[in-house]
């Protein structure tokens, strides 16, 4: 069993007086690393350490285009994934169920579109920053969100929807 903060509380849903009770991944996902976290916290620490030393190398002029396409494109990309979490009636945020599986949109090409959005937009930022040691650091915000977050929603993903999702799987890269 998952420790308790890797679990996440949830509203009984038959409990007559509604009291909280601890579900497990049979229910929801629990996370290891919280997904804002896992990516947030790599360019922080980034930032933080331009505060602190500087940057070694000057990204030149190219870095501004460059990092308003990334935040262009994440805006419109997770957009269009959220838009289908709602037109699916299915969960988003921790401790909210899954209801449905999306294939269609940009589930069709990554398996994971809100986390390469999220992971555009860390570049963008880095770039508009600019923290050369956020882009350093973009490899490991990549990796806390792979074992943070995406390998245990696929576990949950496989176990809740078995088959269908195991195809789906096969079908659709995890990044893009």
């Amino acid at each position: 069993m998952p420790s308790p903060l890797l679990m996440w509380r949830l509203r009984c849903r038959h409990c007559g007086d509604n009291e909280d009770m601890v579900h497990g991944s049979g229910d929801i996902v629990a996370f290891r690393l919280w997904p804002p976290i896992a990516i947030g916290g790599p360019l922080v620490a980034g930032w933080l350490a331009t505060e602190l030393w500087g940057d070694p190398v000057d990204l030149g002029g190219w870095r501004v285009p460059v990092g308003w396409v990334l935040v262009l494109a994440f805006a419109g990309w997770n957009g269009w994934a959220l838009w289908l979490f709602r037109r699916h009636d299915t969960g988003l945020l921790p401790g909210q169920e899954t209801h449905a599986m999306i294939e269609e949109g940009p589930f069709r090409l990554s398996r994971n579109p809100l986390y390469v959005g999220l992971l555009a937009l860390y570049l963008g930022l880095a770039l508009l920053a600019p923290t050369f040691w956020g882009l350093v650091l973009f490899p490991a915000a990549v990796l806390l969100v792979l074992w943070g977050a995406i390998r245990p929603e696929e576990q949950y993903l496989h176990e809740r929807f078995g088959a269908p999702y195991d195809d789906y799987a096969r079908r659709v890269r995890r990044w893009l």
